[in-house]
């Protein structure tokens, strides 16, 4: 273990599996099976667990009773027993000897690295932390509890230069030095004989100290721990990165370096042998390491569960060494193919982060993972949101962002703190979509492989890649009519839809009724959400796609919004709520008060109020199977505002008469403080803006070229647009074609008799969500597929187009529209 940890033969496919991996995933892995053949290139976050595993651990627990170990009834014993095997099979599996090394079950690695830091800190002087800037964020946070200093060491050089430097600080206080043996984000190894340069350095029992986070090399790779002399102090790692299953984790302390837990001060049950817990201050800690670091009762159900994974691997496998070769195999596969891809000009496709020199031939350099990003033609960056979001439409399982990596991910993106920092107070956050700022990408792309990924996953990645992102040909399609031809009228409201109930289904205004449109959108519109009793948080479709079965619909006679969830027929059971905030009582239910609850709604912040009747959340919640309930926007004017809009809109006080219940015309704060007033469209619990247009022409035409890949073509609810407008065509000629698209050029539209008129703020920007079937909330792949291959604008897929009603008007007649109203479209430069 001098150089190295990993003893790896030659890279080969498969090599000493128990039979071939196709056959392994038809056997043991039915969850990649079924109608929709999943894609998972997701190991490093965890790999899968196979079939047997689960049936195995169930015959365990049905066929023994296991008892809680703190006792000496025959079911405890039985615990006991199996749990001391357990350690002292895995310590095997990673080649320690028991009488050097010792295993302290944890619930993860994180949980491994705190129980260390939180020891060494309890030293007389406190503790000196180094870390490499290629760590995962759980090695960064150490470096909070060391009082004597951090460092974060950003090359190989640097780390080599300190070591060599440690007998002239001999005199500095405990040290403890971190670093992944495998960068969780791009598969770069790292020299494992660090450990062995630190203990010659300063001594084999002295106070500098090496954590190795193995986590992500264990997950693909062996580690070998047969060399005492040259092991880290301290491991750490995690069992489902390995076997998919027991979510359990392992810190395995090297014997010599056992005595930094002497100064823990904590004790929990089970790890001392007598207290006194009255007014003597005084406990005996137990002698082994891992009884007295393991607090309370172990995960012991875990425990025996890692045993029959330890087992299955085994048979399915032979050793970590063939699933090295393996995936190591793959990994050169897929990188070679992705390396040579081109677009018509030459330019290549794929932007690697690598470290320079390694190649996946080599255990030693590197893992089988790929970090990456997609250029254009042109060279400009594709947004990461939108390949992860266009590759879950297509069932591929991939990870985005800075991985859990923030040092190594700022720097192969060539960001410094100060720009980080900028773009934080700029909005930035980590799972938005913030993908390029300044020009460069603010996230990574990952791949990861496993034991059991297969050429078919390989190639199903890079026809996925050659489709979307490959551009074979100068050829550019317009996105819209010529100018010339965008000047011709004849468009009408086709229809209006409201939703009432933030991610649920339509209100399709009846036609012929006039509909009251407010600053906030359509009158009733978004005013409602469910959000989950646990957090708080507003449910979306995209997580429940059950929720597009909530249909809601507005009664104004009898003042009452009316729920049905999942069909019309008989037995189908109904909601009534009553539109009026006066009104506290429910039509068909129990009495419900409001309670303010602080929910998130695309990244804001925002106050609703919830009804807290146990009718309310059961009728939503035995529907969708989570535990949920109604909450509807305060009675006050909106504190969200549009984030699209591009030009100021003006607020003027219109004293007009109203839908009874719905928000009031404006705050009266505007007329006090006019110039304090926020200069975009107020919203409530819609997404981006308060109305959203598509035009019927353009989802005709995006169905012609889905239908031309022979796909099914989609109704237009997919993009759940509150107005539908549509051209009117000439009964006896085709002088008058339809102009898809044409919604582009608007700055403006007016509709009606009235002439009320819209602001046009900017392209709707697309995601999955479009995929839902609004008919039975399955899923499929398109429309966004072809949306994003056709409408593709900078790093945006858009379809549709954001509106607000401009304020700074007159409405004679009331603001209203309603289907069969002409539309009047405003031109860009008119």
């Amino acid at each position: 273990m001098a150089d190295n940890i990993i003893h790896d033969g030659p890279t080969q496919y498969a090599r000493g599996y128990s039979t071939d991996v196709d056959v392994i995933r038809e056997r043991e892995y039915p969850q990649l099976q079924g109608m929709c053949c999943t894609t998972y290139l997701d190991h490093a976050g965890t790999t899968l667990y196979p079939k047997s595993l689960i049936d195995s651990f169930s015959q365990e627990l049905t066929s023994n009773l296991f008892g809680n170990p703190h006792s000496m009834s025959p079911s405890s014993q039985l615990t006991t027993q199996r749990v001391d095997d357990i350690r002292l099979r895995t310590l095997r599996f990673f080649n320690a000897d028991p009488e050097e090394f010792d295993l302290v079950f944890v619930a993860n690695a994180t949980a491994a690295i705190k129980l260390v830091v939180d020891a060494i800190r309890e030293s007389a002087k406190g503790f000196w932390y180094g870390y490499h800037v290629d760590s995962h964020t759980s090695l960064v946070g150490a470096r909070e509890l060391a009082n004597l200093g951090t460092r974060c060491f950003e090359t190989d050089d640097e780390v080599n230069q300190w070591i060599s430097h440690l007998k002239l600080d001999a005199d500095g206080g405990t040290k403890l030095f971190a670093y992944p043996a495998q960068s969780n984000m791009n598969g770069r190894r790292f020299p494992l004989n660090w450990c062995q340069k630190i203990r010659r350095e300063s001594g084999d029992v002295g106070d500098v100290y090496s954590l190795l986070d193995a986590a992500s090399l264990v997950s693909t790779s062996p580690l070998d721990l047969s060399d005492t002399f040259a092991a880290p102090d301290f491991t750490v790692l995690s069992f489902y990165k390995i076997f998919g299953f027991p979510d359990l984790g392992a810190l395995i302390v090297r014997k010599r370096a056992g005595h930094v837990f002497n100064q823990r001060r904590f004790f929990g049950g089970g790890t001392v042998d007598m207290v006194l817990g009255r007014d003597t201050k005084w406990h005996a800690k137990k002698t082994l390491i891992h009884e007295r670091l393991e607090d309370g009762t172990l995960p012991f159900h875990n425990i025996i569960a890692l045993d029959s994974a330890l087992r299955i691997h085994r048979r399915l496998f032979g050793s970590m060494s063939n699933v090295s070769s393996h995936t190591r195999f793959m990994a050169k596969n897929l990188f070679d193919r992705l390396a040579a891809l081109r677009h018509f000009n030459g330019e290549r496709v794929c932007h690697f982060y690598m470290k320079p020199g390694a190649v996946f031939e080599d255990a030693s350099t590197q893992g089988p993972i790929l970090a990456f990003n997609f250029r254009s033609s042109q060279g400009a960056w594709i947004g990461k949101s939108e390949v992860e979001r266009l590759a879950s439409v297509k069932n591929i399982h991939i990870r985005s962002g800075t991985l859990c990596n923030p040092g190594g991910a700022a720097a192969h993106l060539d960001w410094s703190g100060p720009d980080m920092l900028r773009h934080f107070s700029a909005g930035l956050r980590c799972g938005d979509d913030h993908d390029v700022m300044d020009g460069r990408p603010t996230g990574i792309l990952r791949v990861s492989l496993g034991a059991m990924t297969n050429m078919n996953d390989i190639n199903i990645f890079m026809a996925f890649v050659e489709e979307f992102y490959v551009k074979k040909t100068p050829n550019v399609c317009s996105l819209v009519p010529s100018f010339e031809d965008s000047r011709q009228s004849g468009f009408y409201v086709e229809s209006l839809a409201v939703y009432p109930i933030k991610s649920c289904g339509p209100f399709k205004v009846p036609d012929g009724q006039k509909w009251e449109i407010r600053r906030e959108g359509l009158a009733w519109d978004r005013e409602w959400c469910l959000i989950h009793q646990g957090t708080g948080a507003t449910l979306n479709q995209k997580r429940y796609p059950r929720m597009t079965l909530i249909r809601p619909s507005i009664d104004l006679e009898r003042g009452i919004m009316r729920i049905i969830c999942g069909g019309t027929n008989p037995s189908t059971k109904t909601l009534e709520i009553s539109l009026r905030r006066e009104d506290t009582s429910l039509v068909t239910t129990s009495l419900c008060q409001n309670s303010a609850k602080s929910s998130t709604v695309c990244g804001d912040q925002v106050i609703v109020q919830a009804y807290s009747s146990p009718a309310v959340a059961a009728f939503f919640s035995d529907f969708l199977g989570v535990s949920c309930t109604l909450a509807r926007f305060p009675p006050h004017s909106s504190t969200r505002y549009c984030g699209t809009t591009t030009s100021p809109v003006q607020r003027q006080r219109r004293d007009l008469p109203h839908m009874p219940g719905s928000f009031p015309q404006d705050n009266p704060l505007s007329q006090a403080f006019p110039d304090q007033q926020p200069q975009k469209p107020p919203i409530l619990l819609s997404n981006e803006s308060p109305i959203l247009v598509i035009s019927r022409s353009s989802v005709n035409r995006l169905n012609e070229t889905i239908k031309a890949g022979t796909k099914k073509a989609v109704p237009a609810d997919v993009f759940r647009a509150n107005i539908i407008v549509a051209e009117n065509s000439p009964q006896h000629t085709n002088s008058h074609p339809e102009r898809p698209y044409i919604e582009d050029r608007w700055v403006a539209v007016s509709i009606g008799l009235s002439r009320l008129r819209f602001d046009v703020l900017g392209p709707c920007q697309r995601c999955q969500m479009v995929c839902i079937d609004q008919h039975t909330g399955l899923r499929r792949d398109e429309p966004f597929s072809t949306l994003a291959k056709t409408r593709k604008i900078g790093n945006q897929v858009v379809f549709g187009r954001h509106a607000a009603l401009s304020l700074g008007q007159t409405f004679p007649s009331g603001r209203s529209i309603m289907s069969g109203d002409t539309v009047w479209p405003e031109y860009e430069g008119e």
